[in-house]
């Protein structure tokens, strides 16, 4: 038995509610989730449909409600037959879950701020927690887990005086009562003037940057180095890719906190950050597809110098989308059970987690031993 199919009463339902909901990772999830819960296509990639997972308490993916925030137009369905027609789902799948797909489309909401918008930040938080709440008592849900799947955002300069986007959203979550995920790099719930309010909030969160192509392999092979006592010289990186992450990553400060992330699974894994550095190139004919390339020098016995390379080629939205599902289920598990505050056991997720180890294995062996907990709480 799957978890999805869990025994436990799970008529209450769960809210999802997407920051960038019209965006391509937001639609992968809303389509996928439509088509895993009818049978239409496997869980692939999602690991709480792993046995390991089974007798959790998980919400059933049938029980998921969808909704957020855009400052983007242009109806749901229409953007899964533009992800349909670039490979990134199935041929026939927009179709299929139609019906869900417009449901979602319909709990969207302008979010902001857009240019010329005149509101402060309270005003703007005090809004977009509004939208959250109506939300939750128009469609019944138990509670709700806002995730940030938004195009990533240049970190706040230093004395600024309003809040960045990501963190009028996190905000808005907190005073909604929501758990929250951060899905992007960006400041989100961490910055400085959210502590207060995060602590007093109640509720469990988790982030920042999803882990999904190049850092995933750099939580491999970084632990593989240092545990062979292998000396690592350097390591260069390239990304290519296209899309609304490729255009928004163009910006220099925008892939500086891109980068922060990658780097940190580095120097927590080797002891030091080598030489070498990441680049982020726009190529928009690749869409939502995405080559990353690593070439790292490292030195053997008696000084021999030797090269890794990696290639990864991969569509973002695919591989975010399960991980997405994932965290919403885990994350509305934790907040059932009252668990809150940031949750390490998440970090096998992150590029940046709340604490916790950096390699790969360690991270995944703390998500085993949370998936244990919420089963014991049963």
């Amino acid at each position: 038995m799957s978890p999805s199919a869990d025994t436990r009463d799970n008529s209450s339902r769960t809210g999802v509610w997407f920051i960038g909901a019209r965006g391509s990772v937001a639609t992968t999830a809303v389509a996928g989730c439509a088509a895993v819960a009818a049978g239409l296509q496997p869980a692939t990639g999602m690991v709480t449909e792993t046995l390991a997972f089974a007798d959790s308490g998980l919400p059933a993916l049938t029980s998921f409600v969808f909704g957020g925030h855009d400052v983007a137009g242009g109806p749901l369905p229409k953007r899964a037959e533009e992800l349909a027609d670039g490979g990134v789902l199935p041929y026939g799948l927009p179709a299929a879950v139609r019906a869900e797909l417009a449901a979602a489309d319909a709990e969207i909401r302008m979010g902001g701020p857009l240019p010329g918008d005149t509101r402060d930040d309270e005003e703007l938080i005090a809004a977009f927690a509004a939208d959250i709440a109506s939300f939750a008592e128009r469609t019944g849900v138990a509670r709700t887990v806002v995730v940030n799947v938004s195009s990533t955002e240049p970190a706040p300069a230093e004395g600024a005086s309003r809040l960045p986007a990501s963190s009028l959203y996190a905000a808005a979550a907190l005073r909604a009562g929501c758990a929250y995920v951060n899905f992007t790099p960006s400041t989100g719930v961490h910055h400085p003037d959210l502590a207060p309010l995060a602590e007093a909030a109640g509720v469990p969160y988790a982030g920042r940057d999803g882990k999904t192509g190049q850092t995933l392999l750099r939580a491999v092979l970084a632990p593989m180095f240092h545990q062979r006592a292998l000396a690592v010289r350097a390591w260069s990186g390239s990304n290519l890719l296209g899309g609304g992450d490729g255009a928004s990553l163009a910006d220099p400060a925008a892939a500086a906190a891109k980068n922060a992330g990658k780097n940190r699974v580095l120097e927590d894994n080797l002891g030091a950050l080598p030489e070498g550095e990441v680049h982020i190139d726009d190529v928009p004919a690749l869409g939502d597809w995405k080559t990353a390339w690593d070439h790292i020098v490292f030195e053997g016995f008696l000084g021999s110098r030797m090269v890794l390379q990696t290639i990864w080629q991969g569509c973002d939205s695919a591989l975010a989308a399960p991980l997405v599902l994932d965290l919403a289920r885990l994350t509305a598990r934790a907040h059932e059970l009252q668990l809150t505050g940031p949750r390490p056991e998440l970090g096998f997720y992150f590029k940046d987690p709340d604490g916790g180890s950096s390699a790969l294995a360690e991270q995944y062996a703390a998500l085993l031993a949370f998936g244990e907990r919420l089963r014991e709480a049963r």
